[in-house]
């Protein structure tokens, strides 16, 4: 586990010891509600007194892609892909080169050399040499690193967009997170005054003491549940920083922007946008155009090569420009070579071969990403569809459940309900309130997941 991992998770260690001492106190104090600064200003939760940070979506999204180690990955693989590139083309193109030697070589007894290439005993070389070599192999190279760039360039889109989806998942969890702490501390609130009625109720012979004992009951389990609505800030408050800061820094503020309106594009947009802009398919067709060229390469080992050479300078017996008659040592030659392969033991008919297979496997992955993306995108488009229409009656019974215990309750004061009711209704209220802010969540988290088939955004 690295060091940022060891330090998170001792910070929630911290936070849950101080929650239970803080949860202990107040059971001691005769049942007050447990408050701390996250539950008066969840937006505030920060360990020091410096002005928090505003984060808008888009600014975590920015500083996400700046300290994203996955992401960076994929554009650094993009950048080497390119670099690639650049490589084969420039193995297509003359270069230039300036030779210097000097050679020594045994002369026999009539002072002649020994090696019949060599001119004299002393033997100087300094020229410029231009060299050429045309062959289908060096094109079919540059072709194929063309299209690996391209492929890497769309798995660094893909990188892009699955680091959105986490974004806006971790993001509007802290806005959920401090709408269940308020959510929560408002219940516990409620089960204090409903405690403090039900004793002044018994007190008055109104009710029985089973009525104090279950009201006190329902008041411990509000507070427990305040005090995992804040451990439950405090934890997506620290993924979040973890996520965003390369320094960790959780002193932040969210835009609370949960429940803005965030309408949901028409299937066939949706449908349109993923065939022209889905990178896992533009991956896939790059790999397999760069399996072709591939195979293209491999044939050419069986095709002759071309190679032509220019040398300007001195080949001479004195490292000079003229020599000591004062005729000029500076001179030109030129080669041009014909390569024709003829025999190597099979080794281009295997070369062809592995080629050839893995073109077949490029071309299956193929198929099999555009049948996955067919299948992605009904199956996420029916999510957030789902997870929208859901959203209406979520909202809906979070409202009604609020009533509910407002109308309960007062029909306990007037002797028309029971205690089990109220409970029951103070229950309700907490679910739904939670469930409602869980499908905000959800409802966005589908909207960006259906970004990274169509690059469209979705997200305000």
């Amino acid at each position: 586990m690295s060091s940022l991992g060891i330090f998170a998770m001792s910070w929630r260690m911290v936070a849950a010891l101080c929650l239970c001492g803080a949860g202990m106190t107040a059971a001691q104090e005769g049942g007050t509600a447990a408050t701390s600064t996250a539950a008066k200003n969840p937006d505030q939760a920060t360990s020091t007194g410096a002005p928090a940070l505003k984060l808008t979506l888009q600014d975590a999204l920015v500083r996400a892609r700046k300290n994203s180690v996955p992401f960076q990955s994929a554009l650094t693989d993009s950048a080497i892909a390119r670099q690639d590139r650049w490589q084969a083309g420039a193995a297509l193109l003359p270069s230039v080169t300036y030779d210097n030697q000097a050679w020594y070589t045994q002369l026999n007894k009539t002072n002649d050399v020994i090696f019949i290439a060599n001119n004299a005993a002393h033997e100087y070389v300094s020229q410029g040499n231009v060299h050429e070599s045309l062959d289908l192999a060096g094109v079919s190279n540059f072709r194929r690193a063309t299209a690996l760039a391209a492929a890497a360039k769309a798995r660094a889109e893909i990188a892009s967009r699955g680091l959105v989806v986490t974004v806006v998942q971790n993001y509007y969890s802290v806005a959920a997170a401090q709408q269940k702490v308020l959510s929560a501390q408002k219940a516990a609130d409620e089960g204090d005054r409903f405690l403090k009625l039900t004793q002044d109720l018994e007190r008055g012979g109104e009710v029985a003491h089973a009525d104090v004992i279950k009201a006190e009951l329902q008041a411990q389990d509000r507070r427990r549940a305040l005090q995992e609505a804040q451990l439950g800030l405090l934890n997506a408050r620290l993924d979040l920083a973890v996520l965003l800061f390369p320094d960790f820094n959780d002193n932040f503020e969210v835009t609370d922007d949960l429940h803005a309106s965030a309408p949901l594009p028409t299937l066939g947009e949706v449908q349109q946008h993923a065939a022209r802009d889905n990178p896992d398919i533009r991956a896939a067709l790059e790999t397999v155009r760069a399996a072709g060229f591939d195979v293209t390469g491999a044939r050419a080992g069986y095709l002759p090569s071309l190679s032509f050479d220019y040398w300007y300078g001195i080949d001479a017996r004195q490292f000079a420009v003229n020599g000591p008659n004062g005729v000029s040592n500076l001179g030109s030659s030129a080669v041009g070579t014909v390569n024709i392969p003829i025999w190597n033991w099979g080794a281009t008919q295997s070369r062809i071969k592995q080629a050839e297979l893995r073109r077949a496997q490029a071309k299956r992955e193929l198929s099999l990403a555009q049948r996955k993306l067919l299948a992605e995108i009904k199956s996420l488009y029916s999510e957030a569809e789902t997870a929208m229409n859901e959203l209406g009656g979520l909202s809906r019974s979070a409202e009604l459940a609020e009533e509910s215990l407002r109308l309960t309750t007062l029909r306990y004061k007037g002797g028309e309900a029971t205690v089990l009711e109220v409970v029951d209704a103070q229950t309700t209220y907490a679910q739904s309130s939670a469930a409602y802010q869980d499908g905000a969540v959800r409802y966005r988290v589908a909207l960006a997941n259906l970004q990274t088939l169509t690059g469209v955004p979705t997200t305000p």
